[in-house]
């Protein structure tokens, strides 16, 4: 299409906008505070047809869940976070961001291509970048808004720059895109906000053609765009453009659940991705910041793909488009922890529980195949042999047992040592026993997980124990009543149940936070209800909580909820 008949295209869905239904609510991103639902459908009317996510297209991204986000704007330079200060700002700052600051910003260190081979050898299968967050300022050349990159000192089309670079190292290419326009409100006589808007996005005809105009460069300029992450409201054009022009496009928010800054408790139905930052700030935040480890991320891609989630690790370039060492470090050493550990991460589904307490579960999607993670074992010195004992998984006469990454065969400077991996079922249960024989460190110390495969293995549990987390009662300033309900107790006679409890620490530092409190726990041998009492808390003080069940052979945690003493 050329440029005339796309605006006549943007023009005449913009006609149509008046008669849209959508199926889904605005946003089908997923409260910290409630379980995540099993299903998301977001799909839009565009006359008499639906459009939404292809099955195919969802399976490829629950097969392929890796990638990388990008936060980036002009704000970057005076390292805030990103866009929302503009939110309640004075006249004075509102001026200085949208006409001032561009001026100064130039990430002439901004190379696609390096990103693009970092995140290719981390894994990862795709990356997504804020071409346009809340602020309104545009990293590509937009005919919409002087508000872009090309009118900066960099004066380069960034986004293009970044989509060559994808292509080019075989990834799929990923744009976040935010309707809601802070820019574009300001300079239309409206006041900055992201709750109650002083017009509707999807249906305020100005903004709908500005979003659809906008959406159709996106998706025409840069050839196939693999990936939509929609923030904000204005999602229904945004959609009906992109699945239009592309239907074989993915849209993650907007139109599955996209948890932010947390994983499920309990693992959702379907495909769904969860987004986090590598510190507390999406975009570059010079000082006053706090990084997860590098271990730490790769527990959390472990927990997101276990239950069947995709992860989006995010990072936030600095104003001159070069990555914090910090941020590129904690992917190069997720790099060679997936190196290692490749096939466990990748075409994978929940197995019949997601874990046993610090040993995590995936099975391969189209084989027999269980994957077994033993995170959290740091005095595990290169050489010596560990054994642990599975309660979910059960041998048969064609099982086998390896360690990823490595041979089973030998262990350096070793030549006399035992390599071999062995299994044997017993009454407790699979009794594995492995040696940590790769050398991933000059130290001979690696402190990340080691990965078991099994094959040929059957569930130890036609149905394992389940119990729900449910709202809490009587909330005091020092004590709570936590409630739950036991939604089966599996084939067990009688099993416990009761609470894990921490300190909400906050939205991004809550992934922070391993350690919990259990509470006393109650035995049980019916379905139902269930309350425990809790005291000795800190008054004003918000907390989060799990329902546990006790099994005699497993312990299963429930969704995390929050409650805030008085």
């Amino acid at each position: 299409m050329n440029r005339t008949t796309l605006i006549t295209f943007a023009l005449a869905l913009c006609t149509a906008a008046p008669a849209i239904a959508q199926t889904s609510p605005n946003t089908p991103n997923v409260d910290p505070t409630s379980p995540v639902p099993p299903t998301v459908s977001a799909g839009v009317m565009l006359g008499d047809k639906m459009l939404n996510n292809r099955p195919e297209r969802l399976e490829w991204l629950r097969d392929n869940g890796f990638g990388m986000f990008i936060h980036f704007s002009h704000d970057s330079q005076i390292g805030s976070v990103i866009s929302h200060s503009l939110v309640g700002a004075s006249k004075e700052y509102t001026d200085w961001y949208l006409d001032e600051l561009p001026k100064t910003f130039n990430p002439k260190h901004f190379d696609a291509d390096a990103i693009a081979s970092l995140a290719r050898v981390c894994g990862m299968k795709y990356v997504v970048l804020t071409a346009k967050h809340h602020n309104g300022f545009c990293l590509w050349d937009s005919a919409t808004t002087d508000f872009k990159i090309t009118n900066t000192p960099f004066k380069r089309d960034l986004l293009k720059e970044y989509v060559v670079a994808l292509r080019n190292h075989g990834l799929a290419v990923g744009i976040y895109y935010s309707p809601e326009d802070f820019a574009w409100s300001y300079r239309h006589g409206f006041e900055v906000r992201r709750r109650d808007l002083p017009f509707e996005p999807n249906q305020y005809p100005p903004a709908v053609q500005f979003i659809r105009e906008q959406v159709t460069e996106l998706f025409t300029n840069y050839g196939k765009i693999d990936m939509l992450f929609i923030d904000g409201t204005g999602e229904i054009p945004t959609k009906q453009v992109a699945w239009s022009i592309n239907p074989d496009c993915i849209i993650t928010r907007g139109a599955i659940p996209t948890p932010e800054q947390f994983v499920p408790g309990r693992a959702p139905q379907g495909a769904w991705e969860s987004n986090m930052t590598m510190g507390t700030q999406w975009s570059y935040k010079p000082t006053n910041d706090r990084y997860k480890s590098g271990g730490r991320i790769i527990e959390i891609l472990i927990e997101t793909r276990c239950k069947g989630g995709s992860l989006m690790m995010n990072v936030g370039p600095k104003p001159d488009g070069g990555l914090p060492i910090e941020q590129e470090s904690r992917l190069r050493e997720v790099a060679l922890w997936r190196a290692a550990n490749n096939e466990a991460i990748f075409d994978v589904r929940p197995w019949v529980v997601t874990n046993e307490d610090d040993i995590w579960f995936a099975r391969h999607k189209a084989s027999n195949a269980v994957y077994v993670f033993l995170t959290r074992i740091p005095d595990w010195s290169r050489g010596s042999r560990k054994e642990f004992i599975l309660q979910s998984v059960r041998s048969t006469d064609k099982t086998k047992i390896s360690v990823l990454g490595q041979s089973d065969r030998l262990v350096e400077y070793s030549p006399s040592a035992d390599a071999k991996s062995r299994f044997e079922q017993t009454e407790d249960g699979l009794r594995i026993s492995v040696v940590r024989a790769q050398r991933l460190y000059n130290d001979h110390k690696w402190l990340n997980p080691v990965v078991v495969k099994l094959e040929n293995v059957q569930p130890a549990f036609d149905t394992p124990p389940y119990a729900e987390t449910v709202a809490s009662k009587s909330v005091t300033n020092h004590s709570v009543s936590l409630s739950g309900k036991l939604i089966d107790k599996g084939d067990a006679a009688a099993v416990e149940v009761g609470f894990e409890y921490q300190i909400y620490e906050g939205f991004a530092e809550a992934m922070y936070n391993t350690n919990w409190t259990r509470s006393p726990m109650n035995r049980i041998s019916e379905e139902g209800a269930f309350e425990i009492e809790i005291s000795d808390l800190k008054p004003a003080t918000e907390y989060q909580y799990r329902a546990i069940v006790k099994h005699p052979r497993i312990t299963i945690r429930g969704d995390h909820l929050r409650f805030k003493t008085k």
